[in-house]
């Protein structure tokens, strides 16, 4: 498999449908489309980015369907390639036959992304872009589309460049007032070379700031419901998504397995994890899951422990002296200090119930995910508690786990290279720490070259002349 090759794919979900996809992508697609279509002409002699309609046949010259079919030509496609697309009658079947005739008449089976991959390798995006087409598909929120639609445009690949024009201007001019003194290029003082080099670290780490925004943005806020057997976690599951997910039951025990479902909450994706119930149980198959309820509690951004308040308090509750929170309004104080974690928010369940006397004066929320009472209460406090964690994702910008990597390599190399600065070490030492750096930087938009640093000593210098 080279990037020579000619490749074709479905790019539809899988089933019935009104229509179906199939795109083919290489030096040899359009030849490949003139063998397979009929219609009023060839392809190949298609005007770009204009649909023919016609017929797709086999390699036996069998009819397989009637088709819409366009041509991309080089350089103004998806790919950067010249690029067949194919609109077929929607069916696992006969897409199946289209991409079949597609590769007995000389394509390749694409790879997972490859059309993608090729677009970045052609210069048709950065490797910020090629990430934010996957990102896009996922979005579950408005604000994950909004971020992932901006990183495809190329917002956070042009401030990563801005950053990467910044770094190769100041290691270009080190590097030139070193290699060439005879040309006399006089570095700049100590205190301005500092300062560019606190402009860059600056930049850097405002965007490593975003990192637990795109974890948000991506993968969502991680909720776990858990408390005793029988408190209500299932319902209140139920409640929150807004449909019966879990069976609920009166027995205990009945959730053994950890569940998770993803709702949005006022724009912020959350990832509800239902858990098993805790209680001593000799079944191994209980215990098993009351094991990943604790794992799961040790991942958790928050934890919703829920309790029944028709019963007697259970005995892994905490005994405080409540007598300061007696007539509080400001639940969130009160539910914080009772789980003496601001993780952490203590739920009551059963409010359509008379309370047990050992919950009397006890701070937290009370709900009924029989009746609804205090679901938009809890509600609000998720949200809460989410904004007390700088877990709200504010900023349609943000960083990703790889992106993340990258620039804390980059940030720790300019923190290297300002501490030499600093300490008037010869500007060597700064020179090889900012060239890392600079490769860091390079990495988050697939860019490492050298040569960029070769222009900008020449260019700006005039060495040689």
């Amino acid at each position: 498999m080279t990037i020579s090759d000619t490749i074709a794919a479905i790019s539809t979900p899988p089933g019935e449908g009104a229509i179906a996809l199939v795109r083919v992508s290489g030096e040899n697609a359009i030849q490949i489309a003139d063998k397979i279509f009929r219609g009023k002409g060839e392809p190949s002699r298609f005007e770009s980015h204009v649909q023919h309609l016609g017929e797709i046949f086999s390699a036996e010259n069998q009819l397989i369907d009637q088709a819409v079919l366009s041509i991309h030509r080089t350089p103004a496609s998806y790919t950067g390639e010249d690029l067949v697309e194919i609109s077929c009658h929607g069916g696992t079947l006969v897409s199946a036959k289209v991409l079949e005739a597609c590769l007995r008449a000389g394509a390749r089976a694409a790879r997972p992304g490859e059309f993608t991959e090729r677009a970045f390798l052609n210069g048709k995006m950065d490797l910020t872009q090629a990430e934010a087409v996957i990102d896009l598909i996922r979005a579950r929120t408005d604000l994950a589309l909004r971020s992932a639609t901006e990183q495809l445009e190329g917002r956070l690949g042009d401030q990563i460049r801005n950053i990467r024009d910044e770094l190769i201007a100041l290691l270009a001019h080190i590097n030139a007032s070193i290699d060439f003194p005879e040309e006399g290029i006089a570095p700049d003082e100590g205190e301005m070379l500092c300062a560019r080099l606190d402009a860059i670290r600056e930049e850097i780490g405002a965007l490593l700031a975003t990192a637990d925004q795109g974890r948000v943005l991506r993968e969502g806020v991680r909720v776990v419901i858990y408390g005793a057997t029988n408190a209500g976690k299932s319902s209140l599951l139920n409640r929150l998504l807004g449909y019966d997910r879990v069976i609920v039951s009166d027995a205990h025990g009945t959730t053994r397995d950890t569940i998770e479902e993803t709702v949005n909450l006022d724009g912020v994706p959350i990832r509800l994890l239902d858990t098993a119930g805790l209680r001593a149980s000799e079944s191994e198959l209980e215990s098993a899951g009351i094991a990943r309820t604790e794992k799961s509690l040790q991942l958790a951004d928050l934890r919703l422990h829920i309790a029944d308040r028709n019963a007697p308090k259970p005995a892994h509750f905490n005994s405080r002296k409540l007598s300061e929170f007696n007539g509080r309004a400001d639940l969130s104080a009160v539910a914080s200090a009772q789980a003496g974690d601001a993780n952490e928010i203590v739920v009551l369940n059963k409010s359509d119930l008379p309370e047990d006397n050992d919950w009397k004066n006890f701070p937290a929320l009370r709900i009924s995910c029989a009746t609804g009472e205090g679901l938009p209460q809890l509600q609000k406090e998720i949200l809460s508690r989410i904004r007390q964690q700088n877990l709200r994702p504010e900023s349609a910008v943000a960083i990703n786990t790889r992106h993340r990597d990258c620039l804390r390599r980059a940030l720790e190399s300019c923190d290297r290279a300002r501490s030499a600065l600093g300490q008037g070490i010869s500007q060597e030492y700064a020179a090889v720490d900012l060239d890392q750096g600079l490769r860091a930087v390079g990495e988050v938009i697939g860019v490492v070259d050298v040569e960029q640093i070769l222009d900008s000593v020449f260019s700006q210098f005039c060495i040689g002349k």
